[in-house]
This record gives C-alpha cells, structure tokens and sequence, in this order.
C-alpha cells in the first residue's frame, strides 16, 4: 500500500498531468484558431495595401 508521501508524490502528478492535459486543450480550441485567423486576415490586409498601392501608380 501506499505511504503518504508516496500517495502525496501520486496525487501531484495527477494535477500536473491533468493541468498539462487542459492547457493543451485550451490552446488547440482557442489559440491556434485565433492565431490562424488573425494570420489569414493580416495577410488579406496586406494584399489589399498592395493592390492599392499598384492601381494608384497607374
């Protein structure tokens, strides 16, 4: 059987492992998709500035 310290060291692990396992889920849900999305817009931004510039030389 387990002695406290053990059960102690047991139960640490569990709440590293379960914040570790959340963490990542937060960040696959939430902050990937707000980083892609942020990305594709800055880039529709800056082909937009482009074209502009380009039809103004013109």
């Amino acid at each position: 059987m387990f002695e406290f310290q053990q059960y102690l060291g047991f139960l640490a692990f569990l709440t590293i492992l379960t914040i570790g396992f959340w963490l990542m889920i937060f960040l696959i849900t939430a902050i990937i998709p707000y980083w892609v999305f942020g990305a594709t817009r800055e880039l529709l931004k800056e082909r937009k500035a482009k074209r502009e510039a380009e039809e103004q030389q013109a």
